[in-house]
């Protein structure tokens, strides 16, 4: 076989496991050999339409069986894969398609008139119309081929055994972009294999494991430390459209799934939604959770109900894991982010690169066969990402302690200094999440005569809670160094934020620091 790539993974899988479950949506099954079959044919109508090496095939769409057709049949082919963020605006659908120079576009109904927006005035030539349920009028074609997406499985085809190396693009994915425009982390096929790798030995994927899937796959965490791992084990995976805490439990039970991951906030609603006591999740194996830290609320939680996280620190960039914290740990080093992924090489550098001893903060840095090469089409950007050639720049500050445990302390860009001490927001942030009325926290530093700048703390509450400013201070005091401790509060419905949900800092700095 010539594709050494992720592109020949359900083929060879179909070998070994033809008859054993792949994925199921909506209730419907789909086996190996029925996956590999349809990728096959797929990958043949995108052939007859022009792609090949190299060609941009972007999609469109919630979690959806299409979306995993659709990025195996381009690595198939050696054509790059694109997923774009359905909560984007028509303007940045666009930018995503104009900058990738994507040719074909994959779309759900549901999302047609976003599809057909941002596809205007771009090199895309072709789109196919996924009928997903919803029953949406097709949006004016203008002067593209529209066809539907099922036309494309009207025969059989043999697996398209194209010459694919690991070193070869394989997904283009675009950052959030909190300050100018999102760059295209360009991952190879070598890059997601050996992350998947790092997943198999440090989260002990197996065959028999059924993951069920309730983030977004156009999340690289989602696809590459949840989907591709299990499908390269021959494990099922349940997609979900999207997530609800109340039919996540009753998927969990119906399923008996042994493998979820989501963020901190996934897992806190989980446990606060009223049929957290009433449904069996005990099949459960597998917590994994990115992001942040996880409230020791929550770990109190599930360990009642004999239920560990294993925690973990990456990004788009590192496809997406540099650091695991294994559930052995949860507890005794709860905040931190872990120790390196087995593959993969973290180290905190001064500023003047030299490494730092345990405790001290500076730049988290990675290497490894999981890091990016270069960002798509952005040589400028790829040379400020590394240094010395190697070395990945996070531009998040942390350290590790005694034992080889990273420990996230912030954005460098987010740091503040308050009378010439540093102080690290993601801390304060860390132990205002454990007051039982808070659902979200961020602190931003704002002018002070007398110090330059000091913390304060902005808040969303749990619905029915009520929080007294003092009591914020309250908390903190004793647990962090007076010069830390927020000197105001400030309570507010929602937090401005990405397309992919991260909270935008610097729209609450101009709103709030006043």
């Amino acid at each position: 076989m010539q594709n050494q790539g992720v592109g020949s993974w359900i083929n060879r899988q179909r070998i070994k496991s033809g008859s054993r479950t792949a994925l199921v949506f909506g209730g419907e099954a789909m086996t190996y050999e029925q996956l590999d079959a349809r990728i096959n044919s797929l990958a043949a109508a995108l052939r007859a339409n022009g792609v090949e090496h190299g060609t941009r095939v972007a999609f469109l769409g919630d979690n959806h069986p299409s979306f995993l057709e659709t990025f195996f049949a381009a690595a198939s082919l050696g054509a790059v894969f694109v997923p774009l963020n359905t909560r984007l605006a028509p303007p940045e659908i666009q930018f995503a398609l104009q900058d990738s120079g994507s040719a074909v576009l994959v779309s759900t109904l549901a999302l047609d008139e976003l599809a057909s927006r941002g596809a205007r005035d771009t090199a895309v030539r072709l789109r196919l119309l996924v009928d997903d349920g919803t029953k949406t009028p097709a949006a004016e074609a203008g002067a593209l081929t529209v066809q539907p997406y099922e036309d494309c499985f009207a025969g059989t085809a043999p697996f398209a055994d194209a010459q694919v190396s690991l070193d070869d693009g394989a997904i283009i994915l675009y950052t959030s972009g909190t300050t100018g425009q999102p760059k295209g982390a360009l991952l190879t096929h070598g890059n997601l294999t050996w992350n998947c790798f790092n997943v198999l030995v440090d989260y002990d994927v197996a065959e028999n494991d059924i993951a069920l899937m309730i983030s977004p796959l156009f999340h690289v965490a989602s696809l590459d430390m949840g989907v591709l791992p299990n499908l390269l084990k021959g494990a099922t995976v349940i997609l979900e459209t999207r997530f609800e805490p109340g039919r996540t439990l009753e998927l969990i039970e119906r399923y008996r799934a042994t493998y979820i991951s989501g963020v901190p906030t996934t897992y806190q609603l989980l446990c606060e939604h009223p049929d957290w006591a009433k449904r069996d999740i005990s099949s459960l194996r597998k917590l994994t959770c990115g992001g942040s830290a996880v409230p020791l609320r929550v770990i109190d939680a599930y360990e009642e109900r004999s239920l560990s996280f294993s925690g973990g620190y990456g990004m788009t960039e590192t496809a997406p894991g540099a650091t695991a914290l294994p559930p052995s740990y949860s507890r005794e080093k709860a905040g931190s982010a872990g120790i390196p992924h087995f593959f993969t090489s973290v180290r905190v550098a001064r500023p003047d690169g030299t490494t730092a001893e345990p405790g001290e903060v500076g730049e988290v840095q990675i290497s490894g066969p999981n890091v990016i090469k270069s960002y798509w089409n952005r040589p400028d950007a790829t040379e400020s990402a590394f240094t010395d050639g190697t070395w990945f720049r996070s531009g998040d500050m942390g350290y590790f302690d005694a034992d080889g445990f990273l420990f996230i302390s912030d954005r460098l860009k987010d740091m503040i200094i308050s009378g010439g001490e540093n102080i690290y927001p993601a801390e304060i942030e860390q132990i205002i999440t454990e007051i039982e009325a808070v659902s979200g926290v961020a602190v931003i530093g704002v002018p002070d005569e007398k110090w330059g700048e000091v913390p304060r703390a902005i808040i969303t509450l749990r619905e029915g809670f009520t929080l007294e400013p003092d009591a914020v201070a309250a908390h903190l005091d004793g647990r962090l160094a007076r010069y830390k401790i927020p000197k105001t509060v400030e309570i507010v419905p929602d937090f401005p934020r990405t397309a992919s949900g991260k909270i935008r800092k610097a729209d609450l700095r101009r709103e709030h620091a006043g």
